[in-house]
């Protein structure tokens, strides 16, 4: 295939295929059932979330400094499955994608801010194998949106330019930032419309 004829969709996941990570409602509904003070907590969770989300410490460490920096009655193990358990498809584009990939003629690629621990069980709990060819995870590349150099590593491991490449999100901010370097870029707000786009890319 010539270079020319390179296409690459890269994609977001949370807000799109799955419900987010750790997303401020579940840290809300979190601090009602453990009982906890949300204030103090999204204080704490601002300070050091995105140290975690670029790898540089784990989920339990995380954790220390947010949630266990006092004593509590529940432990770390009840605390990360509720996390974990926050992590849900959304209706219909998951789904579908997979079934798309199959012969759409794209190279399909996660550009995705997500800690270690939460990237990986997303992947395999929800078998995203199934419509990524590969991810670009901040937790792993140390790096994340709306930084340009997440999108830059990402077209070079593609080995693609900006005008072969097209770029999904769900925050207008990170959409904002990849039509900066050139990507086409759409931002995601339901499941018909961006099916819509992807069937257009296929003409």
């Amino acid at each position: 295939m010539e270079q020319k004829n390179l296409r690459i969709l890269f994609f977001d996941i949370g807000g799109i295929l799955l419900s987010n990570g750790w997303g401020h409602e579940s840290r809300k509904e979190a601090a009602d059932i453990f009982g906890l003070d949300y204030h103090e907590m999204d204080g704490l969770h601002n300070f050091i979330f995105n140290v975690y989300e670029i790898g540089r410490i784990t989920l339990d460490d995380y954790l220390d400094t947010v949630i266990f920096h006092k004593p509590r009655t529940f432990t770390s193990e009840d605390f990360k499955a509720f996390i974990y358990s926050q992590s849900k498809e959304l209706p219909d584009m998951l789904r579908w994608l997979k079934d798309w990939k199959k012969d759409c003629g794209f190279r399909i690629i996660s550009i995705n801010n997500e800690g270690k621990e939460l990237n990986n069980y997303r992947i395999h709990k929800f078998q995203l194998h199934q419509c990524f060819d590969a991810f670009i995870s901040s937790c792993e590349v140390k790096m994340r949106k709306p930084d340009p150099g997440i999108f830059h590593l990402a077209m070079g491991i593609a080995q693609a330019s900006p005008d072969q490449c097209v770029y999904f999100d769900d925050r207008l901010m990170f959409v904002k930032a990849a039509e900066r370097l050139g990507i086409k870029s759409f931002q995601h707000t339901g499941f018909e419309s961006t099916k819509q786009i992807l069937e257009g890319l296929k003409d």
